[in-house]
């Protein structure tokens, strides 16, 4: 009896980090793959909770494998998408350093960076604007807070567009 219990939990972990995942596939423009994943997920979950439905009355150790898997696949799941980072982001950074000391370490690098001037209400600023892949964005913040600990920094998810 212990290995229903236990492949039910499996079936709904396997399940609830696919559908976390999906999520993330389908917000990053991915329809065929967030397809697909939407598949495998309907097929794990008729066997899932089929298993649970059969006499769950009687045994309601079913019903919390069931809903432990659920938990716990959906932490898995947000720690899978974590590891792939699938998508982009665009990082704005204002400093008060040298544009030029920032902007040329960040395209050594190979960042793609749009440098300009702004103004606050004291002095002037170099806002920088850089499109990384979700991979590679600790390492540009990490460079950006070295060169200026004083920097602001804003992470805000892109959806980059080449027409190439």
């Amino acid at each position: 009896m212990l290995i229903i219990y236990l492949f039910i939990f499996v079936l709904k972990v396997i399940e609830n980090a696919l559908a976390t995942f999906r999520l993330i596939v389908l917000a990053n423009g991915k329809k065929g793959l967030g397809a697909f994943l939407n598949l495998i997920i309907a097929l794990v979950w008729i066997l899932s909770a089929s298993l649970v439905i059969m006499n769950f009355q009687e045994d309601l150790l079913k019903v919390a494998a069931f809903v432990l898997g659920s938990y716990a696949g959906s932490y898995i799941g947000c720690v899978i998408e974590e590891k792939v980072a699938i998508g982009s982001n665009m990082l704005v950074c204002i400093s008060s350093k040298d544009e030029d000391t920032l902007t040329n370490k960040l395209r050594e690098l190979d960042y793609e960076v749009i440098a300009m001037e702004g103004q606050d209400k004291l002095d002037e600023k170099n806002v920088l604007i850089v499109i990384t892949t979700r991979k590679r964005q600790n390492l540009a913040i990490n460079v950006i807070n070295r060169i200026d600990k004083n920097a602001k920094i804003i992470v805000q998810s892109a959806f980059a567009y080449n027409n190439k």
